[in-house]
């Protein structure tokens, strides 16, 4: 059942995931999680490096779709400055919004990407749905209300990753700050 939330890659940020590798895997889009995956929680718009690597991304032929549990005023407002597709109020851990995500790019589960920052969510959805995930350190160290009750979930499960020597993260949390 753990097994489940062992995302099949982890990266410090969105910027260390490595887009020559994805092309050379065959991966045609991305679907990634906005609050602490891309900006802080409550960063309304992108930073400019973020927005430089929406251009690299997109130069290099993957899609993105942003799947997102927030608001759909929320999503969309960070969205469609960058002309990103979105999907609000997604239900993750369900996996309708990945394979609705999908359809949307029309492209195969094969052939996307999941990023997320949480293991009960992003992860274990784009698991359930038969997707390569992978899981990055939260922007921010704070979160909402309901991110703080799921942080304190993922530490059982991070030891538990730990113990099996699945997944060093305080180490990429200590290399990352």
């Amino acid at each position: 059942m753990l097994k489940r939330f062992v995302p099949d890659q982890y990266v410090p940020s969105i910027f260390d995931v490595s887009i020559s590798e994805l092309k050379e895997r065959g991966i045609k889009g991305i679907i990634t999680d906005l609050d602490n995956t891309l900006v802080e929680w409550d960063r309304p718009d992108a930073t400019e490096e973020l927005i430089k690597w929406f251009r690299q991304v997109k130069a290099e032929g993957i899609d993105i779709v942003v799947v997102s549990n927030n608001t759909e005023k929320r999503v969309k407002h960070f969205s469609d400055p960058h002309e990103l597709t979105f999907i609000h109020s997604a239900k993750k851990p369900m996996t309708r919004a990945f394979k609705t995500a999908c359809n949307i790019m029309k492209i195969e589960r094969n052939e996307a990407v999941v990023i997320g920052d949480q293991l009960l969510t992003d992860i274990l959805g784009g698991n359930r749905g038969g997707f390569h995930t992978i899981l990055v350190v939260p922007v921010a160290q704070t979160d909402g209300v309901i991110t703080k009750f799921n942080r304190r979930m993922e530490r059982v499960v991070f030891r538990w990753m730990k113990r099996k020597g699945l997944i060093e993260w305080e180490k990429e949390k200590k290399n990352n700050q």
